[in-house]
């Protein structure tokens, strides 16, 4: 269903032609060529009507003639935006660290990731380390990806990040089960080696987003903090979690049983995942 919400241009913002409407499969396109006067939009207020009734955010990319790009976004608690002649620098760096933190906290399949290697890693020491790592990883890859560095090809990571995380549900079965286990030994060198993959994963949502021209290296160091402020946010609940489930110290079965079921519960996911991306890339 489309949303209540109405683009609301200034009222001298004319239209040069009558907008072009494109019903797609999961969206609905809409093109305007709008004559804004001889001072553009520079200082003008974009409104978008109704948001304030919904629970959805507007993410909005502004392409300046220079080349500068910003992509603030818009809440229900404050339906509308106005277009500065070119954004500061911490509004950029504020803009990137929350997409980034909304990046990952939305990114369910790279939470699962996380959430697979806390439970197989044993100890505080270790399980800093692999973090570390997988940090350290991703950061080099998504860097490289998104300057162009280094290209591949979005769908075979996305289903190649799914694939990772069902191999990990895998080695937790493995480690319960008492068998060897190279993640359970090494858990910083798997951390490091998907954490390359997955870091195209993030380049990908950047790239997406897009970059101010001017600023790309503040735009993703920012980014790249706010993925990691949003991991340590993630890492610092599931742990609360662990610490008050082991506070009523539960019988050795039960923790057993529960641990068995959320590594099965992981795999499941991630094999959908799997099968879901290499038959969408397939075809």
């Amino acid at each position: 269903m489309r949303l209540p919400v109405v683009l609301k241009l200034p009222d001298r913002a004319k239209n040069l032609k009558d907008p072009i409407v494109s019903e797609l499969t999961d969206s609905l396109v809409e093109r305007r060529w709008v004559d804004a006067g001889p001072n553009g939009l520079i200082g003008e207020r974009i409104e978008f009507a109704g948001l304030q009734l919904t629970i959805t955010d507007v993410l909005v990319r502004v392409q300046m003639h220079d080349g500068t790009v910003s992509t603030p976004l818009v809440r229900p608690n404050r339906p509308w935006i106005e277009i500065e002649a070119a954004p500061r620098l911490l509004a950029v760096a504020g803009a990137y660290v929350l997409h980034g933190i909304e990046h990952i906290l939305f990114g369910f399949d790279h939470l699962l990731f996380v959430l697979a290697l806390i439970l197989i890693v044993r100890g505080r020491k270790m399980l800093l380390w692999t973090i570390t790592a997988f940090t350290i990883a991703h950061s080099i890859t998504l860097s490289l990806a998104t300057l162009g560095v280094v290209q591949v090809s979005g769908p075979p990571v996305e289903a190649t990040i799914a694939l990772s995380i069902l191999l990990l549900a895998c080695e937790i079965v493995r480690l319960q089960r008492g068998e060897p286990s190279m993640t359970a030994q090494w858990p910083w060198v798997v951390a490091f080696s998907f954490g390359l993959l997955h870091g195209f994963g993030f380049a990908g949502a950047l790239t997406q987003i897009g970059l101010p021209q001017r600023d790309i290296p503040l735009a993703l160091f920012a980014f790249n903090v706010g993925v990691e402020m949003g991991q340590l946010i993630f890492i610092a609940a599931v742990l609360g979690l662990l610490a008050v489930a082991r506070y009523f110290k539960p019988a050795p079965i039960v923790e057993q049983r529960a641990l068995f079921a959320t590594s099965y519960a992981i795999g499941a996911l991630a094999a959908f995942w799997f099968i879901e991306r290499l038959a969408g890339f397939a075809t």
